[in-house]
């Protein structure tokens, strides 16, 4: 599936050309986020934006990520209980907004599992979008990012319209393409719920022209939702698929609803990524399959993984480097204590899995993520 779809300047510059051709709503030219000649560079993908400093999906967030020099903004997309799709991580409200504290919505407090984890608190499939709207953002990590939590409340939930529309301003006003690497979640849940994400998902990107032109690449840990999608938007030349995966005998959520066996270790094998590749053009495991951890929390030898996604035909890009010491392998870290930003190590770490010619990298951190990639 991966030889009908560009190279990364050919995709960039191919949506540059078109973009700048018909977008007539947008001032300005669009340029290409890589315009020099010479090999490809890996792809910055903002993690929910700059999430290690602004509150995540917020346009805060996303605009702070496109000023330190991403090549791509993450939308997590989850279904308000109209319809709507809306940037959150996941359904949970509890954690990013201020939602615990509105006395208006105590009664809607319930305990619900989702993808096998179990939350009590507020669902954002409860809510109308107006109702999300009377929400502010908050950091969810604040003792590590107090430079985030400084923003709680000034925020709001945005919807994904919303998203491409500022994405598609910001690349007239600063004059480059800046991707959009959205992630459908709880695809089986919303399924479940009467609120399918994907139909919603394929017409909201019809209906705009960025994202009729500009790259995007689609994510998802389940499976069928990307092979629908590969079926729909097949020849969509501006899109990739990419099959997120995690560690383990782990199900993808729609396989374990349908009572499947398959895990998400046999999706990480030689079998298993020829497989992905009949579907999706990315495979983007966790950092810590690509390079494990060492029982004293240093780098330990790397996996076959990478090695094996490249022969299966599959572009690799990893999650999430995060720049506080509590997520940084020991052979990195600072004495600054566990929750300290720390930013030499992160860019360390990060060129040393850049050693294993990553094609991408999700980061909490895009400035840093850019100085990586400089080398």
């Amino acid at each position: 599936m991966t030889g009908r779809y560009l190279s990364r300047r050919g995709f960039i510059a191919a949506a540059t050309k078109t973009a700048a051709a018909t977008a007539a709503g947008l001032a300005g030219t669009l340029l290409p986020a890589a315009a020099t000649a010479g090999p490809a560079r890996p792809l910055v993908f903002a993690h929910r934006g700059a999430s290690a400093l602004r509150p995540e999906h917020t346009l805060a967030a996303y605009a702070k990520a496109i000023a330190d020099g991403a090549d791509f903004i993450e939308p997590d997309l989850v279904s308000t209980k109209d319809g709507v799709l809306v940037a959150r991580h996941e359904a949970f409200l509890a954690e990013t907004t201020d939602v615990a504290k509105r006395p208006e919505f105590a009664s809607r407090r319930v305990r619900r599992t989702i993808d096998g984890d179990t939350h009590e608190g507020w669902f954002v499939d409860d809510f109308t979008l107006a109702e999300l709207k009377t929400l502010r953002a908050i950091e969810r990590i604040p003792v590590s990012r107090p430079e985030s939590a400084s923003y709680d409340g000034m925020f709001q939930v945005v919807t994904f319209e919303e998203v491409i529309d500022f994405v598609a301003a910001q690349s007239a006003t600063i004059g480059r393409v800046i991707g959009l690497v959205p992630e459908l979640k709880h695809s089986t849940y919303f399924a479940r719920a009467g609120l399918p994400l994907e139909e919603r998902f394929m017409a909201t990107l019809a209906a705009h022209e960025y994202t009729r032109r500009a790259p995007v690449e689609i994510q998802s840990f389940e499976v069928a939702n990307l092979r629908l999608l590969r079926e729909k938007l097949d020849k969509r030349t501006n899109l990739r698929l990419m099959q997120l995966v995690g560690i383990g005998p782990v199900k993808p959520s729609d396989v374990a609803a349908a009572g499947g066996s398959l895990t998400y270790a046999e999706m990480a094998t030689p079998a298993g990524l020829r497989e992905i590749a009949r579907y999706a053009d990315v495979f983007s495991p966790p950092t810590r399959a690509l390079i494990p951890l060492a029982k004293d929390g240093r780098l330990a030898a790397p996996t076959s993984l990478a090695s094996d996604a490249r022969a299966a035909g599959l572009r690799l890009e990893t999650w999430t480097f995060r720049p506080e010491n509590r997520f940084i392998a020991a052979d990195f870290r600072d004495g600054g204590g566990e929750h300290a930003r720390n930013e030499a190590g992160s860019i360390a770490e990060m060129r040393r899995y850049l050693e294993l010619g990553l094609d991408g990298f999700f980061t909490d951190d895009p400035a840093l993520g850019v100085k990586a990639v400089a080398g």
